[in-house]
């Protein structure tokens, strides 16, 4: 017999045989969130099944083996109601992998009917097997907010970022492989446009089937085309093998997409070794409506704009209200209602009803008092560009030269209420 041809059918038994080993899942196996509550890799560092979110439960893939913190890789319908103690994961005998949730409602996560056996494999990713051991479903294919290593993220689709580090369901930010090779983050609800963009890997015109790849060692995150070829690294990190050390790049609820290790040798926190911007301010949306991120001491700090507070306290995403008294255009003398505060180095997103070009600084301030319509002017280069609220994606920059200015009612609402 030939070498090459035994070498490939040994290879194959030695696959099929490794697979087997680790199918740890038969039909009918079932979890609970109290007793019997996940499936756990070989080398029990990732599990599958329910965790502890809030008060309830949740169903993902999460890293089980490191103390004293539970990381959250993968959720499954992360949008969906959160779990009692009485909800029941469901491996069917016909195969489907089912969540049986309060009053009986019955949630498919994964519609593989013909599934033999299921099993939470080592490198994170959850996949079930038909009968000769092939896989015909993987929660590698269904990406989160998580790539782990040897997971790939294909053209079209986006990771969604977490609400926060404590609840998974969708955030507002979105890393998304687009068709056209670029790599792109958005805020979420945005069309893919460089109007909307704050993160792009500039590799646009590479063809379709581009895909971001985390190696299977874990510290290279880069981009293939769809000939195979490596059109640019994002990271060039040389680092431990993962037998030591666990990586993951995550979109964070904060809008930044980071590589993050982790060595199982030692304890302590993951560590970060690459993140796609230093600037917390550089996702726009972070601040919510009428107001603005500053950096302070390497935070990002969200600021209402003068004359506005928060609408809900502790949650800048849903931005800030006016707590003045806007007066109706059908005023005679509109200017006597209202004073015009100034703010330096601040800017936001540019929708101008009205441009007005070379004029002075002092003139866009009167122009924006005496007009009805006008509630800010953004003032640059001899140019005064008139603005109605809201107004969104607004950030303070030392080396931006523009200069805010906010129309103020005189008559402070006194009944304003923070939710």
């Amino acid at each position: 017999m030939d070498l090459a041809v035994l070498f490939i059918i040994l290879s194959a038994f030695f696959t099929a045989t490794a697979q087997q080993i680790e199918s740890n899942v038969s039909r009918g196996s079932s979890l609970t969130p109290i007793t019997n509550s996940k499936w756990l890799s070989r080398s029990g560092v990732y599990a599958f099944g329910f965790y502890k979110q809030g008060n309830d439960y949740a169903v993902g893939i999460f890293l089980a083996g490191i103390d004293p913190e539970l990381t959250v890789v993968w959720t499954a319908n992360r949008d969906g109601p959160q779990l009692s103690s009485n909800a029941i994961l469901l491996f069917e005998t016909d195969g489907r992998l089912l969540l049986q949730a309060t009053r009986g409602q019955r949630i498919v996560i994964a519609a593989s009917i013909g599934a033999a056996s299921a099993s939470m494999l080592n490198s994170g990713n959850f996949v079930l097997y038909n009968s000769d051991q092939q896989i015909i479903w993987q929660s590698f294919d269904y990406p989160t907010d998580t790539l782990l290593s040897g997971q790939r993220l294909l053209a079209g689709q986006q990771l969604l970022s977490s609400i926060s580090e404590s609840d998974h369901s969708t955030g507002i930010f979105r890393l998304k492989m687009q068709h056209d090779g670029n790599l792109v983050q958005y805020p979420v609800n945005t069309p893919d446009t460089a109007l909307y963009a704050y993160y792009a890997s500039k590799t646009g015109g590479s063809g379709d089937n581009v895909t971001l790849n985390l190696d299977a060692d874990g510290y290279y995150l880069y981009l293939l085309n769809g000939a195979g070829y490596n059109i640019r690294n994002l990271t060039n990190y040389g680092g431990y093998t993962t037998r030591e050390t666990i990586y993951l790049m995550r979109i964070d609820a904060d809008g930044i997409f980071r590589l993050y290790s982790h060595n199982l040798k030692q304890s302590g926190n993951w560590s970060i070794i690459w993140s796609s911007s230093d600037d917390k301010c550089d996702p726009k949306g972070l601040c919510g409506l009428n107001a603005f991120c500053v950096m302070n001491d390497k935070k990002a700090v969200c600021v209402c704009l003068p004359g506005f507070a928060v609408e809900y306290s502790g949650n800048w995403t849903s931005g800030c209200a006016r707590n003045f008294i806007a007066q109706s255009c059908q005023s005679k003398d509109v200017s006597n209602e209202y004073t015009v505060e100034e703010l330096v180095d601040t800017s936001w997103e540019d929708d101008s009803y009205s441009v007005l070009s070379s004029t002075g600084k002092e003139y866009c301030q009167q122009n924006c008092l005496e007009d009805c319509n006008c509630e800010a002017a953004q003032y640059s280069d001899r140019t005064c560009r008139k603005q109605r609220l809201p107004l969104r994606y607004g950030r303070r920059k030392l080396t931006d030269p523009s200069i805010a200015f906010i129309k103020l009612g005189i008559t402070i609402r006194d009944n304003i209420i923070i939710k």
